[in-house]
């Protein structure tokens, strides 16, 4: 697959993602309309390729000692990282609206199976 194909894949991938994560959730909302979902697939995709790596090697001792198990923390730190970035931009009406920590490591959890779910799909 092309990069091009990649990027808008992954755009996709994570605005289905997040929309699944909305749609489970009680405390999870947002505001807009398909835009909303292709701008946070956008900062989800900007997040994912420049903070998460740094997350994972400043975390490394924790993610070997919890076997990987902190990937969640940081799934769900990105997700407040998202919000905070959509809602500090607020464009045209766009906002994501999260609740509680636990509704963030919940998402974090779910976001990140059905992303990874998407990804083996699409290798297949």
């Amino acid at each position: 697959m092309g990069i091009i194909k990649r990027f808008i894949f992954g755009i996709i991938a994570n605005g289905i993602a997040l929309y699944v994560v909305i749609r489970l959730l009680e405390n999870v909302d947002y505001r807009g309309d398909w835009k909303f979902f292709l701008i946070a697939g956008l900062a989800i995709g900007v997040l994912n390729t420049i903070i998460k790596p740094l997350l994972k090697l400043m975390s490394l001792p924790f993610l070997l000692v919890t076997a990987g198990l902190f990937l969640i923390v940081i799934n769900a730190f990105i997700l407040w990282l998202t919000k905070e970035f959509i809602n500090t931009l607020n464009i045209a009406g766009t906002e994501l609206i999260i609740s509680g920590w636990k509704n963030y490591l919940i998402g974090g959890i779910i976001f990140g199976v059905v992303n990874w779910f998407l990804h083996f799909l699409i290798k297949k």
